[in-house]
């Protein structure tokens, strides 16, 4: 079970951090992504962290790059999300998600099997 956290309404320019905590699995065995949908788009990929094993290998969409940084905590069963220098088109519900796939298929919202519910972002002035 995913639990995501820390959304909210920021004005542009403006920082949150996005917490995701797991339960009931071993965290550390698994690549966790982030996401973010809009009303009538498709999920779109933000940015994953590798487990463990993999040495901590981290993938951004370019959107983001530069902006967001995502890093996890094992010792808490959690994965963060700092996103800065936010713009009105970065408002979306986000998304974290659990995966095994292979590392060079993170991007893709299908190969991800288990969802948080979702955290509201809206940045406006």
């Amino acid at each position: 079970q995913l639990q995501a956290s820390g959304g909210g309404l920021v004005q542009p320019g403006g920082s949150l951090r996005l917490s995701c905590e797991a339960s009931g699995r071993t965290f550390i065995n698994f690549h966790m992504g982030w996401f973010r949908q809009t009303p009538g788009k498709e999920r779109e990929f933000v940015a994953a962290i590798a487990r463990s094993s993999y040495g901590r290998s981290i993938r951004y969409a370019d959107a983001v790059k530069g902006r967001f940084t995502v890093s996890r905590d094992n010792a808490k069963n959690t994965v963060y999300l700092q996103m800065n220098s936010l713009k009105p088109e970065n408002t979306a519900v986000y998304y974290c998600a659990v995966t095994q796939i292979l590392w060079a298929y993170v991007k893709d919202s299908r190969n991800y099997n288990n969802w948080g519910q979702g955290t509201q972002v809206t940045v406006s002035s």
